[in-house]
């Protein structure tokens, strides 16, 4: 049996860096992946980008050679120390979920918008750009912290599971449609610009993978989101049933006198109906922060 061959091992891949499962460590190794996400991603001299994840620089590279900077936020100590020694790279290390994005923007800085959308008029013209590989166990939290910044935000892409993104961008009267899309679909322009396979990774993960776009709405409908959040986890528990057993009863509960046809599954019912029917019940609480890691467990994605 011959030798193996050092250069070809795992270790050797990763420039000895070891992935580590608790941070759901996969590196993008795929020059030809690489390369069709840096061009559908298209970053131009001088654009304000924000990386998540950079690992070990696959992605990072290609990207602060067209931008001539980047701001990176990496979680990992080690790959953190690596990427400091790059002159044009400012590293956060910090988990993603901690981040305040309002101190990544250029002063004045524009604070985020907790729940609701009072004014997209008014709102500033885009200016960050999201990029990543995201941990597949926790792509739904950080997509869901992201969401009070959207309106400052011009784009974002990311690496997620496959079945997570054909969830996002799932249309009524499927079976990937639900909460998830819902939620997203109210806030983002989504679509799936391009499909990855296991072997395009090292270590490779069990999953198929994809790359999401997601664009801001420009002017989204104003409303209260933990509404939106109740009443679409409220549809969706029991998905296999018409909605007078669930959603019918709880808008009952909240005193709702409009008019919405539960003699429908929730899957049916299209997000602008779902955004209409929160926007008539409004709220009289107290808003919580939309960006809080609890809001993606409510909505149990």
């Amino acid at each position: 049996m011959s030798p193996r061959n050092p250069a070809h091992s795992p270790s050797a891949k990763l420039d000895g860096h070891r992935a580590r499962k608790r941070f759901g460590q996969h590196f993008l190794s795929d020059p030809a992946i690489i390369g069709a996400l840096v061009d559908a991603i298209a970053p131009r001299p001088g654009q304000l980008m924000v990386e998540i994840g950079p690992g070990l620089a696959a992605l990072t590279q290609p990207l602060v050679e067209r931008l001539g900077s980047l701001t990176v936020i990496e979680l990992d100590r080690d790959l953190a120390q690596r990427l400091r020694a790059h002159p044009q790279l400012r590293v956060i290390e910090s988990d993603v979920l901690r981040v305040d994005f309002a101190a990544l923007f250029p002063t004045p800085e524009p604070g985020p918008a907790p729940c609701a959308v009072d004014a997209p008029e008014a709102a500033p013209a885009p200016r960050l750009r999201i990029v990543g590989n995201l941990p597949y166990n926790l792509s739904s939290p950080i997509l869901f912290h992201l969401l009070p910044w959207a309106q400052w935000v011009q784009d974002q892409h990311f690496m997620l599971q496959k079945e997570v993104i054909e969830r996002m961008v799932a249309a009524p009267c499927s079976a990937d449609y639900g909460r998830l899309s819902v939620v997203l679909q109210w806030r983002y322009a989504m679509d799936n610009v391009l499909e990855v396979p296991p072997h395009s990774f090292t270590p490779p993960p069990r999953v198929d993978s994809a790359v999401v776009r997601m664009v801001p709405r420009a002017q989204p409908a104003a409303l209260h989101m933990p509404t939106l959040e109740n009443l679409v986890r409220v549809a969706f528990s029991q998905r296999r049933k018409l909605l007078r057993h669930s959603l019918g009863r709880w808008l009952e509960e909240q005193g709702y006198g409009g008019r919405f046809d539960v003699q429908r599954r929730a899957e049916e019912v299209p997000v602008a109906e779902y955004v209409a029917l929160a926007q008539a019940l409004g709220t009289g609480a107290t808003p919580t922060p939309a960006a809080h890691p609890a809001t993606a467990a409510t909505l149990g994605v």
